[in-house]
């Protein structure tokens, strides 16, 4: 699809009319099929498997993915888009669709073989299995070369030992994406990744994860033991699996930081209908200058985020390199999406904090993009780098 385009008159900021288009499909969808569930999702700390497999059916779960194997295609702005409008219904069932479409089916779709990509990528794109990823372990996140995971060679096979955490789609996901040391000393540059399925011998899920939010996000332990798998599931050159890992991330961090952005914007919307409701001191909320003034906060807050992820995103529509921007982007969405969504639950006072309302369930979502993806340090760290190498200093 096209992106942003240069005018006479400059650049255009304007979707163009496929782009509209999707996005108020999605938004159409979320208002029939998750808004008024999301709650109870998040109660009952569920995935909404028969709403996920709707998405799939609309092609959203294979997004990333060449229509030649059964995807839509959809260049990085459209995901993005996609992704907001998703997250404005609920966080979780945005979380669960980045996992799958960004980082399993991703990964595979940019360095897999294509024997791979035939193989896999048709039943992850139409939703018939669900995918996860697995880089994280109990003791190491931002650092990847503490990882413990091991794949050792034995013959044609390889065989994997070890235990991830954190894993979206942990439990219900079908076909994995795991990365494991195959030469510890040569660290980061020692990762290789692998392709395990749900039946695999020795392979499970380990416990389910309560969370502070994102509860109708699937997210477990997965459990290694003597998982035996033929070279033809490693995917990419042998200690390469890390170093393709960063360029999945760059993309993965737009994704979570438009996540971001449809929290923020569903508190902003839910904030706006209540100051035209709720009324103190004999007036409406809205006629207060503090509620008007902290509602151009959160406003101008939300088009800033949104025009650094178009920014970015447009970069990898673009081919070219968007590592800052797409760090960048990440880093001011996901801590924007914190002030957001807490100056929604400080305009409902009392009731913001109560689960009838869903703003307190925006925050407790919002946490995670600070978190996940890289955390906001981790997002310093890179941008910081990015800047010396622009700068040559």
């Amino acid at each position: 699809m096209p992106t942003q385009t240069k005018t006479k008159e400059g650049m255009s900021f304007s979707l163009n009319e496929e782009q509209e288009l999707l996005k108020q499909t999605i938004r159409d969808f979320v208002e029939k099929e998750v808004k008024p569930h999301a709650a109870s999702w998040d109660e009952k700390e569920e995935a909404p498997l028969s709403t996920i497999k709707k998405l799939g059916e609309l092609g959203i779960l294979g997004m990333p993915i060449d229509p030649k194997y059964g995807g839509s295609g959809l260049d990085m702005l459209s995901i993005a888009l996609v992704m907001e409008e998703l997250a404005r219904g609920d966080g979780s069932l945005a979380l669960t669709v980045a996992a799958h479409n960004g980082l399993a089916c991703g990964h595979i779709s940019n360095f897999g073989s294509e024997g791979q990509k035939q193989k896999y990528l048709p039943e992850l794109a139409t939703g018939k299995k669900l995918g996860g990823w697995g880089l994280t372990e109990p003791g190491s996140g931002s650092d990847a070369a503490s990882m413990k995971t091991r794949a050792i060679k034995d013959g044609d096979h390889w065989v994997l030992n070890g235990t991830k955490m954190f894993i979206t789609n942990g439990s219900i996901g079908e076909t994995f994406v795991i990365l494991a040391v195959t030469e510890p000393e040569k660290r980061q540059k020692g990762i290789s990744a692998f392709i395990i399925e749900k039946e695999d011998k020795g392979f499970k899920a380990g416990k389910k994860l309560l969370k502070m939010g994102m509860r109708s996000s699937d997210t477990s332990e997965l459990i290694l033991e003597d998982v035996r798998i033929p070279d033809s599931r490693r995917i990419g050159e042998i200690n390469k699996g890390f170093i393709n890992t960063l360029m999945i991330l760059d993309k993965g961090r737009i994704s979570i930081g438009a996540l971001a952005i449809g929290l923020a914007q569903a508190s902003f919307e839910e904030s706006m209908k209540y100051v035209n409701q709720r009324e103190t001191f004999g007036k409406l909320l809205k006629e207060h200058d503090v509620i008007r003034f902290t509602l151009a906060d959160m406003a101008v807050d939300i088009d800033a985020a949104r025009l650094l992820i178009y920014r970015a995103a447009t970069y990898a529509c673009e081919g070219k390199s968007f590592t800052l921007e797409a760090s960048m982007a990440k880093l001011f969405s996901s801590e924007m999406a914190m002030r957001v969504c807490n100056k929604g639950i400080q305009i409902h006072g009392g009731y913001g904090y109560i689960r009838e309302f869903p703003v307190e369930r925006y925050l407790r979502d919002a946490k995670l993009c600070d978190i996940g993806e890289g955390t906001s340090e981790i997002q310093r760290l890179v941008i910081s780098r990015e800047l010396f190498k622009k700068y040559g200093v």
